[in-house]
């Protein structure tokens, strides 16, 4: 058997994407969730990594309620900085690279285009504090380190933007969505195979560490992306709910949203050989497949 890629936050969004497509395609993957290690516990999460002695660590466990992260600054902290550092240590001791997940949310926002690996960061509220200093910690205790910022997450598990679109489409008749921020959203099915391409770079012995972005192919607005969404489950249902658009000013939150959270995925591409693919082609595939999920259990 070969050594597999070890997941943390195995039951997570990103983590069950991975362990899916790892099943899938015959790749050796293990899972760790929290009833096997604490990634706040560096023993814990040491124990875990040298039982199972893989080639490759993926950290896809965080703190991701952005809002709430607000009133609960220790516990976002333990888990986007301590357990990142934790996880990443881990690795080091096993010798082994770490590909640890970050986000946008890293940026303020002000910048008139595309993020690039070099911008400075200036997180705007607790969540991308923590995962910036999750960042740091990762490139202090691993030096083979992969840090992928993304954006606007989205996929078949766990919850997320595109399915409460599809939930509240169901009994709404209009959805009030925020329509001057702008991201690229990234379907975790992208997102495990920019996973996968660092992997096979690595058997190769190519993939310099570093930061990288990698996001969706194509930016929009969250109004632009819920419509999409809609018009995608209308074709299989027939509702169509009005897509309203307001500002940012007019929906009120506890945390602070960047404005612009488009991120440059172009040298993850040079390097690693991998592009997201187009979200309205992504999220319409995404869309289809869980309305046949539904189908199929009723």
């Amino acid at each position: 058997m070969n050594r597999p890629i070890l997941v943390f936050g195995a039951a997570g969004q990103l983590g069950h994407e991975v362990m899916a497509l790892a099943r899938a395609r015959d790749i050796e993957a293990a899972g760790c969730n929290r009833a096997k290690a604490d990634v706040t516990d560096f023993a814990s999460v040491k124990a875990a990594v040298l039982a199972v002695k893989p080639r490759l660590v993926l950290n896809a466990a965080a703190y991701t309620a952005v809002d709430r992260a607000e009133t609960e600054p220790e516990a976002a902290y333990a888990a986007n900085a301590v357990g990142a550092e934790s996880i990443a240590r881990a690795a080091a001791v096993a010798q082994v690279p770490v590909i640890q997940i970050s986000t946008d949310y890293v940026f303020d926002g002000t910048k008139t285009g595309a993020y690039v690996e070099t911008d400075p960061i200036a997180p705007l509220g607790v969540y991308g504090t923590t995962k910036a200093a999750g960042e740091a910690l990762v490139r202090q205790a691993n030096p083979r380190h992969f840090i992928l910022r993304t954006s606007w997450v989205y996929g078949r598990f766990g919850a997320n933007f595109l399915k409460t679109i599809l939930r509240l489409s169901r009994t709404r008749d209009e959805l009030p969505i925020v329509a001057d921020q702008h991201g690229c959203p990234t379907a975790t099915e992208d997102l495990a195979e920019a996973v996968f391409a660092i992997d096979r770079a690595l058997a190769r012995g190519i993939g310099a560490p570093g930061t990288y972005h990698f996001a969706g192919d194509g930016a929009t607005t969250w109004h632009r992306f819920a419509s999409a969404i809609v018009e995608a489950q209308a074709q299989a249902t027939g509702r169509r709910p009005k897509i309203s658009a307001i500002a940012t000013a007019d929906y009120k939150t506890p945390a602070r949203r960047p404005a612009n959270s488009e991120l440059d995925s172009s040298l993850f591409a040079s390097v690693f050989g991998v592009r997201a693919r187009p979200w309205p082609t992504r999220a319409r595939e995404t869309v289809e497949m869980l309305l046949e999920e539904a189908r199929a259990e009723t």
